[in-house]
Order: C-alpha cells, then structure tokens, then sequence
C-alpha cells in the first residue's frame, strides 16, 4: 500500500514539474512573429484562406457523412435481431430504412446529386 501510494505521489509530482516547466518556457516565445504569421507548407501563403469554394462540394461531404453515420447506426441494430421480438425489429428496420430513402428522394428532386448542371 504505501509503495502505491509512493508511486502515485511520484507521477503527480513529475508531472507538476513537467507543467510548470513548459508555462515557464512557453511565455517568452509566445509572442514570436513567425508563429503568429499564416504556415503554408513553409512559405508564405500565396492566396487568401478565405477563397470561396463549391457549395455541391459541401452538399455532396454532408450526403455522405449522413450516409456513413446511418450505416453505423445500422450495424448494431443487425446484431439486436437475436435479442428482441421479430415483428418490432421488422417494423423498426423498415422505418429506419424507409427514412431513409425518402431522404435520398427528396435530395435527389431537389438536385443535389447533379455534380454538373
């Protein structure tokens, strides 16, 4: 007991030291130009960060992560089938996934899969 508790004193002291250390070297580089400058693969930024880019591009990232998250959401429902009764799974399984293609219909009316219009 007393070698644990030895242990832990220890590991809470080094890592007191290690933090007060890094704020006492921390604080006279913080001010520093080059940190506070834009880092583009080491030279200066050739264009401004704030370029539009394509609003079908962000649409088309936002499907698929909806689409990815619903799959994971899917995975663990398949390994429930054993435990609950068959007529709720079905009628779960079937709402979830018919959610789900009305989703991609009503993406699909409004154009958002178009790539090129």
């Amino acid at each position: 007991m007393f070698m644990m508790l030895m242990t832990i004193m220890m590991a809470s002291m080094i890592s007191i030291i290690m933090m007060m250390m890094c704020t006492v070297i921390s604080k006279s580089s913080k001010k520093d130009k080059e940190k506070l400058s834009p880092f583009e693969c080491g030279f200066d930024p050739m264009s401004s960060a704030r370029t539009p880019f394509s609003i079908q591009f962000f649409l088309i990232a936002v499907l698929f992560l909806i689409f990815d998250i619903e799959i994971a959401i899917l995975l663990p429902i398949i390994m429930t089938m054993k435990l609950s009764l068959s007529k709720t799974w079905i009628f779960t399984m079937t709402s979830f996934i018919l959610v789900l293609i009305m989703g991609l219909y009503h993406e699909w009316n409004n154009g958002v899969l178009e790539w090129a219009k």
